[in-house]
């Protein structure tokens, strides 16, 4: 299926078959997007200000008619308040009589407030609460922008410049449609945490609750780590290596995910995923080795040292916490390419369970954890 942009773009599109190339008309490099004209090209506004008067509308809801003050009043809170939720929502307030806020900023300040209120929250949750979203939404935005920017570039043959301003001129027209989607996997990811809460601690009604002073979640949590990182990255262009990054994050959380984990993070070089039960976490581990193994035949991933450990972690700010993460980021850095290495209590587990080999390897010492006796897992051999 092909995702094809208005015609009032397509028109604009025309092919120079010597060059091989394929760009909005009028789109030369550096070109600025006042100094377009509509004629030139019709995707493009013919002023900065409607621009920013069609992003306000698209995005904003609206004009940026209230001050600091104003939106206070509107929203029947302090001035304080106003600039703590910004603050946390990571929007700096530089200047104290701009115009910058709208109605809807109003009413969402006004709502957000309310719920506090009503559930008594402190300052440390109400802001805990804001500031996911606004870290959260930061990334996705630059993330989405960045993949509008790359597809402009690519299917249009612009300079970085260019494309930027041609994705500003679709997001009144893309802004919906990614908010529906935000929306909707908001809701789904909402409702798989609660279906999740449902099955993990229905029994714990009934007063089957863990010591107190242990961390709460029972885990399996595992770190992949590419071999060679920098060796296989040297020389490579922004473009190149983006690249490489993306297939890198894209087929590993394919392969966690469909093993039935889930990825907390990527750092860089690195994932680190967490599953329910010590078997798919087994199964999520050996699924990324696995690939790793075929890496150079078309296989995305490259190869990766991965290590897998059971164990409690506190789930805090997106993020898992706990001596099995620290645990499993040192198995990680003494896994041979394309292993899975995992300690002997976690090994113990699977110790039962005949689709998994397991071998004892000799005994590490390890910065910060002293000595510790790794173990091997594979898929056992099916003669």
């Amino acid at each position: 299926m092909t995702h094809d942009i208005p015609e009032t773009a397509e028109a604009t599109t025309e092919t120079s078959e010597a060059a091989g190339e394929s760009r909005p008309e009028g789109r030369a490099a550096g070109t600025g997007l006042s100094e377009l004209s509509a004629t030139d090209n019709p995707a493009s506004p013919s002023a900065p200000t409607t621009v920013e008067a069609d992003l306000d509308e698209a995005l904003l809801g609206g004009p940026r008619a209230l001050t600091v003050d104003g939106l206070a009043e509107r929203a029947g809170l302090t001035e304080r308040q106003v600039r703590s939720y910004w603050q946390a929502l990571g929007l700096p307030i530089t200047e104290e009589q701009e115009q910058m806020f709208t109605e809807d900023d109003a009413v969402a300040l006004e709502e957000i407030y309310s719920v506090a209120e009503r559930e008594k929250f402190d300052d440390r949750s109400l802001t805990t609460l804001i500031r996911s979203m606004g870290h959260t939404t930061e990334r996705l935005v630059l993330w989405q922008v960045e993949a509008l920017v790359e597809h402009m570039t690519t299917r249009f043959g612009l300079d970085d410049t260019s494309a930027r301003l041609l994705v500003l001129d679709r997001l009144p027209d893309l802004a919906p449609v990614l908010e529906t989607q935000l929306r909707h996997a908001w809701r789904r990811q909402l409702a798989a945490v609660a279906a999740r809460f449902t099955v993990e601690f229905s029994e714990a009604r009934a007063g089957d609750v863990p010591d107190a002073g242990a961390l709460p979640l029972p885990r399996a949590v595992g770190f992949a780590d590419i071999v060679s990182f920098t060796k296989r990255t040297a020389g490579l262009g922004s473009s190149e290596l983006a690249e490489f990054v993306q297939l890198f994050e894209t087929r590993a959380r394919d392969i966690i995910t469909a093993a039935g984990g889930r990825v907390v993070k990527t750092i860089g070089d690195a994932v680190l995923y967490v599953a329910d039960d010590v078997a798919t976490g087994a199964k999520v581990a050996l699924g990324l080795a696995g690939e790793g193994e075929r890496a150079g035949g078309g296989v995305e991933v490259p190869p990766v040292r991965v290590s897998l450990v059971w164990g409690r972690v506190l789930s805090r700010f997106g993020d898992v916490f706990g001596p099995s993460v620290n645990l499993a980021a040192r198995l990680t850095e003494i896994a041979e390419p394309t292993t899975v290495l995992m300690d002997r209590e976690t090994a113990a587990l699977l110790a039962g369970d005949t689709r998994f080999a397991l071998t004892a390897q000799p005994e590490r010492e390890v910065h910060g954890l002293g000595v510790i006796e790794p173990v091997r897992l594979q898929w056992a051999y099916k003669g």
